[in-house]
């Protein structure tokens, strides 16, 4: 198998800090990894020294076969990279933004501008183009600041939380622009704190904690590992949600989570919910919500590293304030 992306033993420290200890990587052409965790277990970090932005102090990494510390500028002439905050220039209109990156790339002014048209008109940016960045939304801003990525005809794109701050519109509207990246065959790695982006997104997943890679798989292998399904009792009347905890700890023998009127708790043997049924036919409990489905990757993310993906130590601040 071909990959675009191989990464072996990587290893960085801020200080006494340990940002990547050990992160092994492989990623084929043409499929996108999700790589989960919250800020502070070394995404960004990866992300960066893939993109030849920092030098691990160990291990070696590779991007479609060009070593990312000796051969830079050959990765860089083959790589995009957004990062978490839109990157450009709100003085500057849409079209004069993406002219400029083609400039840089050595593209004649015509050629640059067929290229900002181009792009502008994919990212559903053609008719703000002649505007002022600073007058664009949020969504709008990401949109142009991917298109900017994009500019040079990347083969492989690295997305660093691009949806950070987004609301689930422009979310979800921006999940559509990676869609298309990725049926044009392009290799993207993709690293979110949003368990469901790369749920809908990612060919593969790996999960970061602390440095580490302690999780791999597809979606659903990740889901599989924790042995277990999820039951969801919402009661008719909310007065006896502790009567259905009650019932779910009886049988299940494990105290369940009580959370919006809703009792739930994760199942081993599917076969012990017609028995949570009955007791609660016995006792006259209605139930207006019953289901049992298979665990989330919230789910899974909380059982693998016993906190859920949310900000710890933040390895920006790390980056910004420390040499690489």
């Amino acid at each position: 198998m071909q990959y675009a992306i191989q990464a072996d033993g990587l290893v960085k420290h801020y200080g006494e800090t340990k940002a990547l200890d050990g992160v092994d990587l492989a990623v084929p052409i043409g499929r996108l990894l999700g790589v989960l965790g919250p800020n502070g277990a070394g995404k960004t970090t990866a992300v960066r020294i893939l993109a030849t932005l920092l030098t691990p102090d160990s291990g070696t990494a590779t991007v479609l076969g060009f070593d990312v510390r000796w051969q830079a500028h050959q990765v860089r002439s083959l790589i995009g990279l957004t990062g978490q905050y839109a990157a450009v220039d709100e003085m500057l209109t849409g079209v004069e933004n993406l002219m400029m990156i083609g400039r840089l790339l050595g593209l004649s002014r015509g050629e640059a501008r067929e290229r900002a048209k181009a792009l502008l008109s994919r990212f559903d940016l053609a008719d703000a183009g002649g505007r002022a960045t600073k007058t664009y939304s949020g969504g709008m801003r990401r949109r142009l600041d991917l298109a900017a990525s994009l500019v040079g005809r990347p083969q492989v794109l690295f997305l660093d939380e691009p949806t950070t701050g987004l609301d689930p519109r422009s979310r979800t509207e921006l999940w559509g622009v990676v869609r298309g990246l990725m049926a044009d065959g392009v290799t993207v790695l993709l690293t979110t704190q949003y368990l469901e982006e790369a749920d809908q997104l990612a060919d593969d997943i790996v999960v970061f904690d602390h440095g580490k890679v302690i999780a791999s798989g597809t979606s659903d292998e990740l889901k599989a590992t924790t042995g277990a399904q999820v039951l969801e009792v919402r009661p008719l009347r909310e007065d006896q949600l502790d009567l259905v905890a009650k019932v779910v700890t009886d049988v299940l023998d494990v105290a369940p989570d009580l959370s919006g009127a809703m009792v739930t708790a994760a199942v081993r043997d599917p076969a012990v919910v017609p028995a949570i049924v009955r007791r609660l036919d016995d006792l006259g409990i209605v139930a207006s919500e019953l289901a049992l489905r298979k665990s989330s990757l919230d789910e899974v993310f909380l059982a693998l590293t016993g906190h859920r993906a949310e900000d710890e130590q933040t390895e920006e601040a790390l980056a910004s304030t420390t040499p690489s």
